[in-house]
């Protein structure tokens, strides 16, 4: 009986020790598969709140563009002009949506191939795996929101880019050439610089260190530098320094630059791409920023002239919200306030002074505030992201981060001015650049499209 017992004793051990080592199995095998998506920081579920602000945050960014920026430099070109520069704003958004679908969102956030600290072709565009949004669903999360979301704001970004350029070259361009080059510098130039920057571990720029929160590099250099080699290669308007060619419609830019304040704060809060206290912060020193350039822009103006105008201090926002851009994710109220009154007296001389002492005809200040604000943006957003600076980065040292982001800064300048004057040139060759001097003469609303903004 006692040996039967003990039988039945170790036989339940056994099955017990069994049921155990399975156990143990089953949750190393769990583990091992959970482990690649613990490292790709796969979201565990949806957040509904984080995607209603980055639905929100898509809208305000696309309303940059329509109609903010179409009303900012519609009001400041002259009146036979003003349908032209609203139609390729326009134009352009139809444009890039189209080619975003096609190719753009895969070329610039596919990770195909990509491996951090690994430099390869995959470090400077994405692959084609994500041609014509293949793979995309309404299940299909990006962090915790629909990637549809995602892909849906910064197409909006795309879309901007390229808007941001007309305005160095407005007035004297033809319709078709500015598709052309619109299509082939968001392809060439835009996408890479994209991928480059924010395709995640592996890209070039990202590996680098280069901090950028929602676009210093990728947007506002990359196009004020385009906008300059542009309005080199394309010439002067016909009478430029000479005849005066003042804005037609102050009212319309003011609304345009009002709308492009608020729509900012999709941009730069957005980029946060979730609903917290990151994107609090960066709401917050975007709106001190803004403020602090525009007193900046107009305390020079005054010392100057003696006189503060509605056109320095919508300039002077523009220029805050530009410089503040790469810095909205890491810097603080402090920093924010300092930055905007430097963006904003610096570029009171830039889109003034160096443009007449030069002779270039960049003729919204594509250059003198994007590019300009863009760089002074970059270049400090390393200090002020230290916490000694009151920032909120994790920068150790400032003369090193200094750096890095001066390395994002001159490889962005070289690479948009190089393919930028090559695509240029493409088109003056084949198609023209140019209207021709009777065409601009009577207006790009009349040449280019036969409609009159008004009938008078």
């Amino acid at each position: 009986m006692h040996c039967e017992k003990r039988e039945r004793e170790h036989l339940a051990r056994k099955a017990l020790r069994t049921r155990r080592t399975w156990q143990w199995l089953a949750l190393m095998a769990a583990a091992l598969f959970a482990l690649p998506a613990m490292a790709q920081g796969t979201p565990a579920h949806l957040d509904s709140g984080d995607t209603a602000w980055m639905i929100t945050a898509s809208m305000l960014v696309l309303m940059m563009t329509l109609p903010g920026a179409a009303l900012f430099y519609g009001g400041m070109v002259r009146a036979k002009n003003l349908l032209s520069v609203m139609m390729q704003c326009f134009a352009i958004t139809a444009l890039v949506t189209v080619l975003w679908v096609f190719y753009g969102y895969s070329l610039a956030f596919s990770t195909e191939g990509m491996r951090a600290g690994a430099v390869n072709w995959h470090s400077i565009v994405g692959g084609l795996d994500h041609v014509m949004l293949a793979g995309l669903t309404p299940n299909t999360l990006y962090q915790t929101v629909p990637e549809s979301v995602f892909v849906m704001f910064q197409l909006t970004f795309a879309i901007i880019t390229p808007v941001l350029i007309i305005g160095a070259f407005a007035e004297r361009m033809k319709f078709s050439a500015m598709l052309w080059f619109s299509a082939l510098w968001l392809t060439i130039v835009y996408l890479p610089m994209a991928h480059m920057v924010w395709g995640g571990p592996g890209s070039l720029l990202g590996d680098l260190g280069v901090i950028d929160f929602a676009g210093g590099t990728v947007v506002h250099i990359n196009a004020g530098i385009a906008g300059l080699v542009a309005c080199l290669v394309i010439g002067k308007r016909k009478g430029y320094p000479h005849t005066p060619m003042p804005p037609h419609n102050l009212g319309y830019t003011v609304i345009g630059a009002s709308l492009l304040w608020l729509g900012w704060f999709g941009f730069n809060a957005g980029s946060a791409v979730a609903a917290n206290g990151s994107a609090g912060m960066a709401m917050l020193v975007t709106q001190i920023a803004t403020a602090a350039a525009a007193i900046g822009w107009v305390t020079v103006e005054w010392i100057m002239h003696r006189r503060a105008s509605v056109l320095g201090i919508v300039s002077g926002a523009v220029a805050g919200l530009v410089a503040v851009t790469p810095a909205a994710g890491t810097a603080g109220p402090g920093g924010a306030l300092a930055l905007g009154l430097i963006a904003g007296m610096v570029c009171f001389f830039s889109a003034t002074k160096l443009k007449h002492r030069f002779g270039y005809d960049d003729t919204l200040d594509v250059f003198g505030v994007h590019a300009i604000a863009g760089i002074i943006g970059a270049l400090l957003t390393g200090p002020l992201a230290s916490p000694k600076l009151g920032g909120f980065g994790t920068v150790t040292s400032l003369g090193g981060q200094l750096w890095i982001q001066a390395r994002g800064v001159g490889f962005t300048v070289a690479w948009s001015a190089v393919l930028s004057l090559l695509i240029l040139k493409l088109l003056d060759r084949t198609l023209g650049l140019r209207v021709d001097t009777e065409q601009e003469q009577i207006g790009l609303d009349l040449a280019e499209h036969e409609e009159r903004a008004y009938n008078l």
